[in-house]
């Protein structure tokens, strides 16, 4: 089993929209995917409630209430979809837990001033293990200028971007329906799923 933290201090940062299409992808590969939510908003279980039964399967569970972090042996993935604000203890022991993590951010002057503690200290928790720490760069197009600032911004920090994903309503249609972007009929989300290329191929490496 693997797992990937899906993880950003600041809310409306895309953690759930991230978590839940992550869970899509690798359900539609014919793997085992739990979706564990440690939000009390709990919206990730919301959206897996008006999931089809006819499409891919996705299990899940609250996860926020254990004192320290279980994941099913059973799943070839885990996606832990993170709440907003998380750090002390919960963070160190949800760090020790996954293989990967993933940080959305909107590249913003005020999203990127929240999260620069945030970076900091899952870099120094993370030290030692390379390749585990990305950044998906959310609702922007590359080759904007707040791309750029998003990239000067992450130069000190060393920490890769693996994907950029356009500010779209196919995220938030799909949702609706319990689905993703990876679900049938995939065609019609051709271009957004081309983007997740970068992020997949990182998550698939040891």
């Amino acid at each position: 089993m693997r797992a990937v933290l899906v993880a950003n201090p600041k809310g409306g940062a895309g953690k759930t929209t991230m978590a839940t299409n992550l869970a899509g992808h690798f359900a539609n590969e014919g793997l085992k995917v739990t979706l564990c939510d440690l939000d009390r908003q709990q919206s990730s279980l919301r959206w897996m409630a008006f999931r089809d039964p006819e499409v891919a399967p996705v299990t899940g569970y609250f996860g926020g209430n254990q004192i320290s972090l279980n994941l099913p042996q059973s799943a070839d993935w885990a996606i832990l979809d993170a709440p907003a604000g998380l750090q002390g203890y919960k963070l160190t022991d949800y760090l020790r837990t996954v293989d990967k993590v993933v940080v959305p951010l909107v590249p913003s002057i005020f999203d990127m001033a929240a999260t620069e503690d945030f970076l900091n200290v899952i870099r120094s928790e993370l030290r030692g293990r390379r390749n585990c720490l990305g950044i998906v760069a959310m609702r922007v197009d590359p080759r904007t200028k707040a791309a750029a600032m998003l990239e000067e911004y992450l130069r000190h920090f060393d920490i890769p971007i693996l994907a950029y994903l356009r500010n779209t309503q196919n995220y938030v249609n799909v949702a609706a329906s319990g689905l993703t972007i990876f679900d049938p009929p995939r065609a019609r989300h051709r271009r957004d799923v081309e983007q997740w290329q970068g992020l997949l191929q990182w998550l698939n490496q040891e």
